[in-house]
């Protein structure tokens, strides 16, 4: 389990915006590298503008040069933070089969691999 990968995720919950859910994620990605990035769920009015956690982490790893993810680990205030379909499918563009999902509620913590979650996954 890494440890620091969680807290990370839960540092970035702290900047949360769901005023509409209440439903506050953090995320945290490591790439291949080792690098780090963070995420939070940012709502928004109109649903459809809403971004998950996850899909913010991954696009900030993305956005600075990263391609590949090794492990993501998702917090919540709320239920255990299973990752939403549009997330399962982004973590197939940027994540291995075995890459790993690690989710975290209330000090209890969850292990997957992306196949696990997305074993049928479109990809091209």
């Amino acid at each position: 389990m890494d440890s620091i990968l969680i807290e990370q995720a839960k540092k970035a919950m702290e900047n949360a915006y769901a005023p509409y859910s209440g439903y506050k994620v953090g995320a945290a990605v490591k790439d291949c590298d080792g690098n780090i990035y963070t995420g939070c769920n940012i709502e928004n009015a109109s649903y459809g503008a809403t971004l998950c956690g996850e899909r913010m982490a991954i696009f900030k790893a993305v956005s600075e040069g990263s391609r590949k993810i090794s492990v993501i680990a998702v917090t919540s205030q709320g239920s255990m933070p299973y990752p939403c379909g549009m997330c399962r499918q982004v973590m197939t563009e940027f994540m291995d089969e075995d890459g790993i999902i690690l989710l975290e509620h209330k000090g209890n913590v969850e292990s997957y691999t992306l196949k696990e979650l997305m074993p049928y996954a479109f990809k091209l």
